[in-house]
């Protein structure tokens, strides 16, 4: 690939740094520590890597959801993002191909009688889901009885299900399933209700940067760096995709 890294920085960084958001809500691509407070995760490792790469300054800015990512992009406040595959971002924003898959299911009473996501739909159901969150979207037009009630953050979707007894809460497997192993009366489905496709991402206008992050996550995933970085953050049982060639 033939690139001019010039127009590549005045692209993706015209301020002269990479400003990236970072979505915590997704405990298995971004996390921060609990001690000092650092940011890590496969998503921080990347937007290192690609700053490196371009030879440029990184400003790492954390998001507790999504959903307020994706808000943020009307404040042209980030460059760099990294979210799930979703038609209704995809108005907005240029994704990469998908470098991971993470399994979009449901955390139910332990109690209940529900086996599979399916059986989630029916009238007089309700699920939380953290607003704005990939799922929240996937749901919203996917769902034909059910009712979604929404908490600002995946986490507090959590806690919405079980302030309310609410028959389940949507959400990513791992750390569903974390909650659940260390929580008495509750369950997560063996099932999902969908793949959420993680991907890079990157304001829509910005054709030059799409076509390099595309380049670049490419060549990392091919090369085992993604897998590495989940490994290394404890996330090893995350499904890599490996670009077709």
């Amino acid at each position: 690939m033939n690139v001019d890294m010039a127009a590549v920085r005045n692209d993706l960084a015209p301020s002269g740094e990479l400003r990236v958001a970072i979505n915590l809500g997704n405990p298995v691509l971004a996390q921060r520590d609990a001690v000092t407070g650092r940011l890590g995760g496969v998503s921080v490792a990347l937007a290192n890597e690609l700053a490196k790469e371009l030879g440029i300054a990184v400003n790492l800015m954390p998001y507790d959801a999504a959903g307020k990512v994706f808000a943020a992009l009307e404040e042209g406040i980030w460059d760099l993002a990294f979210l799930a595959i979703e038609p209704v971002r995809a108005q907005k924003i240029c994704f990469s191909s998908p470098y991971v898959s993470i399994d979009g299911t449901y955390l139910v009473h332990a109690a209940s009688p529900f086996e599979r996501a399916s059986d989630l739909d029916m009238q007089g159901h309700r699920i939380s889901v953290g607003r704005g969150a990939a799922y929240d979207l996937y749901l919203s037009r996917t769902l034909q009885h059910a009712e979604l009630v929404r908490a600002d953050t995946s986490a507090s979707a959590v806690d919405l299900f079980l302030q309310q007894g609410l028959e389940a809460a949507a959400g990513v497997r791992q750390p569903l399933e974390r909650f659940a192993n260390s929580t008495t009366g509750v369950r997560v489905l063996k099932d999902n209700f969908t793949e959420i496709r993680q991907a890079m991402a990157v304001p829509k206008a910005r054709r030059i940067a799409a076509e390099y992050i595309e380049d670049f996550i490419c060549r990392l995933v091919r090369r085992g760096f993604v897998a590495k970085l989940l490994a290394d953050s404890g996330q090893g049982d995350v499904r890599v995709v490996v670009p077709i060639i």
